[in-house]
């Protein structure tokens, strides 16, 4: 007698990632984080400058935001806020920032 074997299928992200984080694109807007957690960043890409026939970002605004559906005015969702000169530099401010504000949030749960 032949046993059924069930096998789930493995989840892939659907996004790339950063550092295990999702990164989504929406035109010149990158959402960097998970809507499950407290806090996410917004990325908005202000001004881009071509090098070797490729745009790329020159000026990038980087907010921290929390992702709580009851705050219903975008400018009170609003943590933190800065601009950078390039995508990496926005991408290292998001990382730290997200990664600190998270272990606050955590921290202050398990309190």
């Amino acid at each position: 007698m032949a046993t059924k074997k069930t096998t789930e299928p493995k989840i892939k992200s659907e996004f790339p990632t950063y550092k295990g984080r999702p990164l989504v694109r929406c035109g010149d807007t990158i959402y960097y984080g998970s809507m499950k957690d407290k806090y996410v960043i917004k990325m908005e890409i202000k001004s881009k400058k071509e090098v070797g026939g490729e745009q790329i970002a020159d000026k990038v605004t980087v907010q921290l935001m929390y992702t709580d559906s009851t705050i219903r005015t975008p400018r009170k969702q609003i943590v933190k806020s800065s601009e950078k000169n390039g995508l990496y530099l926005a991408l290292d401010l998001a990382e730290a920032w997200l990664e600190r504000n998270l272990a606050h949030a955590a921290k202050e749960e398990n309190q």
